[in-house]
């Protein structure tokens, strides 16, 4: 119970950490660049997050097989399994990273359509960006691998070091007149050394000779077979989380979708600390699937599932209770109010996703990546359908509640968890990572 109390700690905290430092560092930074440089650099760590994202898709399976393979006790097929997945990131980031520096001038037309000075910020800021793609690939095998073995504590405390220091150069460098370019080049080489560390502390753990790339046949076949589906998710959740603001965007424009967002920023911890907190569930369950018997099994996810409800409840109730009036202090009377009628709606599509979250994990856990896939395109589709419908009879408030389809299509993953924790007898797992299960979905 401690492990999994520590790693649910850890998860919050890998979570929060770095949106605080950003909200605790905005005031200076935007005192010494100025709103133009805070621009260019906040769609720089933007193009970097979302690049990470779409690059390290595959960190799901890597969990799931690794976490197979440990239980199996079969190091082989761990370490083949790190090392494919090392290949695999490499060559999205690698891609990922050419695509985005091919496309950084165009990017930067948009971002800054005028200041030849600034233009030049940009452009060195964005491809600084653009080669963090590759970076941010290779620590997310290192991290996905420290989870599978639920040791979530040594990777978090590296990432956060590596990303607060990122931010605390950041302000003394513009305190001495240095502008975005170089806090992109001081971020760039933090997070070089963060992931050389994760890589030096991944390796003693595993006791492996190498983590350089390598594609076995079966690991790699096994990794693709799961991940080309939590990747597909990872793309669609880009897509979705931000589809909502540029709809009101390009409709109603920036001041509808600055009430919007103010709102998402403040309902999203809802769904966040859940998520973050209960991750260590996914680790685990892929990791006794193979063996334990399906009561033991219920038994953990009924207990995951009360504190899923217990987060997600309390966090409703805080936001619904405090979120006027803090918004009203945060950004003032006029936008506060513009921001009040949508809030109520968003709040519950974040609880309703938050409650998704033990049979999201669980899910996975027991190789249903297709139906979990399958589901959130259809939440997400089901959402972008009714935004479409409601956003020109009833504008903005339309579109905060068309957020709350996707959490109820999405509800509809306790229905496929239902069948596996009611089989009699032990369950059994192949090394591929995917149940047979996985194939009727």
């Amino acid at each position: 119970m401690r492990g999994h109390l520590s790693n649910a700690a850890y998860g919050v905290i890998d979570y929060a950490a770095y949106p605080v430092g950003m909200l605790l560092a905005a005031p200076a930074l935007l005192k010494h660049l100025g709103v133009a440089q805070y621009g260019v650099w906040v769609v720089a760590t933007a193009m970097v997050s979302i690049g990470g994202i779409v690059a390290s898709g595959f960190g799901d399976a890597n969990i799931q097989y690794v976490s197979s393979a440990r239980s199996h006790g079969d190091r082989a097929a761990l370490l083949d399994a790190v090392r494919s997945m090392m290949g695999i990131n490499l060559v999205l980031g690698g891609a990922l990273a050419l695509l985005s520096w091919m496309l950084v001038p165009l990017v930067c037309r948009h971002v800054v359509p005028s200041d030849t000075s600034l233009r030049l910020a940009s452009l060195g800021s964005l491809r600084i960006a653009s080669l963090l793609m590759p970076v941010r690939a290779v620590e997310s095998v290192c991290i996905s691998t420290q989870r599978a073995f639920e040791r979530y504590g040594a990777a978090v405390r590296i990432s956060i070091a590596a990303r607060l220091l990122a931010l605390a150069a950041a302000v003394p460098l513009t305190c001495l007149g240095f502008g975005v370019t170089s806090i992109m080049a001081a971020t760039a080489a933090l997070m070089l050394l963060g992931m050389a560390a994760q890589l030096v502390r991944l390796k003693q753990h595993l006791g492996a000779a190498s983590l350089s790339p390598r594609f076995d046949r079966r690991a790699t076949s096994a990794l693709w077979s799961f991940g080309a589906f939590s990747w597909m998710q990872a793309v669609s959740g880009v897509v979705f989380s931000q589809a909502d603001r540029l709809i009101l965007g390009i409709s109603l424009g920036a001041t509808a979708v600055t009430a919007y967002a103010l709102c998402v920023q403040m309902a999203q911890p809802i769904y966040g600390v859940a998520a973050s907190a209960l991750h260590f569930l996914f680790p685990y369950l892929s990791g006794r699937h193979a063996f334990a018997p399906p009561a033991a099994l219920r038994k953990t996810i009924l207990i995951a599932f009360s504190v899923n409800l217990a987060l997600v409840s309390t966090g409703t109730a805080a936001v619904l209770l405090f979120g006027r009036p803090l918004l009203h202090a945060w950004v003032g009377k006029a936008v506060a109010q513009s921001a009040g009628a949508v809030l109520t709606p968003i709040v519950w599509s974040f609880a309703l996703l938050g409650i998704n979250v033990t049979a999201y994990y669980a899910l996975l856990a027991f190789g249903r990546v297709r139906a979990v896939t399958w589901l959130n395109l259809a939440g997400g589709a089901a959402m972008l359908l009714m935004m479409a419908r409601l956003l020109p009879r009833t504008g903005i408030e339309g579109v905060a509640i068309a957020r709350i389809c996707y959490g109820l299509v999405t509800l509809m993953m306790y229905i496929p968890l239902l069948r596996p924790l009611h089989r009699t007898g032990k369950s059994s797992l192949p090394l591929s990572g995917i149940d047979p299960v996985c194939e009727e979905a």
